[in-house]
């Protein structure tokens, strides 16, 4: 691949993670507005299971999906830095290896952080 081909994949894996995040966003944007109304408080156990449930359905294919987009990044990343003559973007995003891996593992992180907040907040008043 050249290198324009290759920056363009770059931009694509960048798109990638942040399309998914929309859905998730909206559905905690649903999960905290409900807990802040203490609608939860009332709710049927099978109500917040089920809340947990569509959260996790969202969530966990989005970290998943987002995780897999980084990993490619790191080997597009390989790509560009055997590119013979290459421009000042394409070095700068060749160099972007280690906050690669910090996306990863704050992808990771939060997710199992917003995981727990979420738990706290549809079952923390069971």
């Amino acid at each position: 691949m050249d290198e324009l081909a290759l920056l363009k994949l770059w931009n694509e894996k960048r798109r990638s993670v942040i399309t998914a995040q929309v859905s998730p966003t909206l559905v905690l944007i649903g999960v905290f507005v409900l807990a802040a109304y203490g609608k939860f408080d009332n709710a049927s156990t099978s109500a917040k299971l089920l809340t947990i449930g569509v959260g996790a359905a969202t969530g966990i294919p989005a970290i998943i999906s987002q995780y897999a987009a980084i990993r490619e990044a790191e080997a597009l990343i390989m790509d560009l830095n055997k590119l013979k003559s290459s421009s000042e973007l394409t070095k700068k995003v060749a160099d972007s290896r280690s906050l690669l891996s910090l996306a990863a593992i704050a992808i990771v992180g939060l997710g199992i952080a917003i995981t727990a907040l979420v738990l706290w907040a549809v079952l923390g008043s069971a």
